[in-house]
């Protein structure tokens, strides 16, 4: 396949331009190369002519999204609408990354791609928007992801959670997780491997659940990662409302998938994801050294 990926230097375009790079004609655009929100910048994708075209080009910001919603939206959900427009007109297939924040915390138990999305915050409906006008190209994958880690870290946001705890704890600074926020973690890195996989495969288009297996709160997430580090900062718990967030977050956002299995792809434990990403970084062969 000859596949673009847009937002190639991002967390997760870094990953996939690995994940695709071995067996296919992969090229990657920056968003100075195309910006997703403007077609006259697409002469390059009509040149190149891809079989599929992936768009990890997102305003993830999550609380400011709620100051610039139409920031928000246009990246989001019309910059959705104009790179599955352009797919259709040129015969490619359309990737569209969305979120598990289409979700609205409400159950118990993992999301599947047959729960009914109800988004909570400017970020969410922006990219529930975006699922939407993707679906505009029959031709489409839809992959949630959700609270990502990869060695790239995440473009404008300084890192990723697993790098700002390990620094935090470096610095001795005392360290509040919320202990009440349910998610599953995920490295980008395995998130790409299942994209692969599907695109390979063939499998049928339409939405997938593209996540590490098993879920924790940000507070357990923080234990494990100082656990495997054999790091003993001085970590407390707290709940969500004592940040004062500007965007409301669902308290249960965890995602599992119900249609990957049915082909034969069974995502791995995050736990064991989160060992492989801190051996990528340096972090655990350095720890084990140290500690």
């Amino acid at each position: 396949m000859k596949i673009v990926v847009i937002g190639a230097n991002g967390q997760l375009g870094t990953d996939l331009m690995k994940a695709f790079q071995r067996d296919h004609e992969v090229m990657g655009l920056t968003h100075k190369e195309v910006e997703v929100t403007d077609p006259n910048s697409f002469a390059i994708l009509r040149d190149q002519h891809p079989d599929v075209i992936i768009n990890t080009a997102a305003f993830h910001k999550v609380d400011q999204c709620e100051d610039e919603p139409l920031k928000a939206f246009s990246v989001n959900a019309l910059g959705a609408r104009n790179i599955a427009a352009l797919s259709k007109e040129i015969g490619a297939i359309t990737v569209y990354i969305s979120t598990d924040y289409v979700f609205d915390g409400a159950k118990t138990e993992p999301y599947t791609e047959d729960d009914f999305p109800v988004p909570v915050n400017t970020y969410g409906i922006s990219k529930l928007a975006g699922e939407l006008y993707t679906m505009q190209n029959p031709k489409h994958y839809i992959f949630r992801v959700a609270s990502l880690f990869g060695v790239a870290g995440a473009s404008g946001k300084g890192g990723n959670f697993v790098e700002t705890m390990i620094g935090k704890a470096q610095k001795k600074e005392p360290i509040s997780v919320v202990d009440d926020m349910w998610m599953s973690p995920t490295y980008t890195l395995d998130a790409a491997k299942i994209i692969k996989a599907v695109l390979e495969s063939k499998m049928p288009f339409g939405v997938y659940h593209a996540t590490n297996a098993g879920y924790c709160t940000w507070f357990q997430f923080s234990q494990e990662i100082f656990k495997v580090l054999g790091l003993k900062p001085a970590l407390t718990s707290i709940k969500t409302e004592q940040l004062q967030m500007k965007a409301k977050r669902p308290k249960f956002s965890a995602l599992k998938s119900v249609k990957l299995p049915e082909y034969g792809v069974h995502p791995r434990g995050w736990r064991q994801a989160l060992r492989d990403y801190l051996t990528a970084k340096g972090h655990l062969s350095q720890a084990n050294a140290t500690f």
